[in-house]
């Protein structure tokens, strides 16, 4: 099998590309995923992307996974630091479903939750809802949100070698390595994301072609 070849883009020109193409999307309410550990920043390159689409007339909702992960007494139940857990059970896949994506399809309501769970407090935000007008943009960033059959219009994924990966993730999150290393394997995240980004430098993206 060839090797994936990438084009070098900056920073700037990534976030442009991005955003031609959601723009472009034919969705009510196009969902948005960035996908990546958060070694490789899918929060940084999510946030790069509102004010461009709110210069061409998008409103944007920003969600953060989070904001939608499980009790702790649900992602602790192997312990702090199983990443069998990690992988398996600290998302809640149902409630981002539930509560954003679903209601974003071609005829819902476009009215969203966008915080659910609180981790600190280890309650629900309690957050009202808001609804969306048609052609609003709902950005989800977070780590291992593929594979999950979640219904996104445009998926981006951030890749770090498995050396970056380990260089850059900080020592208290070095436990997560192997549930990155077997999302890898199960998800096949390079494959299954619309849009790869090799981020090794983030100075220096590279978009898989």
């Amino acid at each position: 099998m060839p090797a994936a070849r990438f084009r070098p883009v900056s920073p700037a020109v990534l976030a442009g590309e991005l955003v031609e193409r959601i723009d472009a999307l034919a969705a009510p309410w196009p969902r948005i995923a960035i996908d990546g550990a958060p070694a490789a920043g899918p929060g940084t390159l999510a946030d790069a992307l509102v004010e461009p689409l709110r210069v061409r007339g998008r409103a944007v909702l920003r969600i953060g996974t989070a904001d939608f992960l499980r009790p702790a007494s649900l992602r602790y139940e192997r312990g702090r630091t199983d990443p069998d857990s990690f992988y398996d059970d600290w998302l809640d896949s149902g409630g981002l479903l539930r509560e954003v994506l679903d209601p974003l399809e071609p005829g819902g309501s476009g009215r969203v939750l966008p915080t659910l769970w609180n981790t600190v407090t280890d309650r629900a935000t309690r957050a009202p809802y808001t609804t969306l007008a048609e052609g609003s943009v709902v950005i989800v960033d977070g780590t291992l949100l593929l594979g999950r059959w979640l219904p996104f219009d445009l998926t981006v994924h951030l890749h770090l070698s498995a050396s970056a990966l380990a260089r850059r993730t900080a020592d208290e999150e070095r436990w997560r390595l192997p549930a990155y290393a077997r999302y890898e394997e199960e998800a096949d995240p390079q494959a299954a994301a619309d849009v790869v980004v090799r981020v090794d430098d983030p100075r220096h993206p590279a978009i898989q072609l």
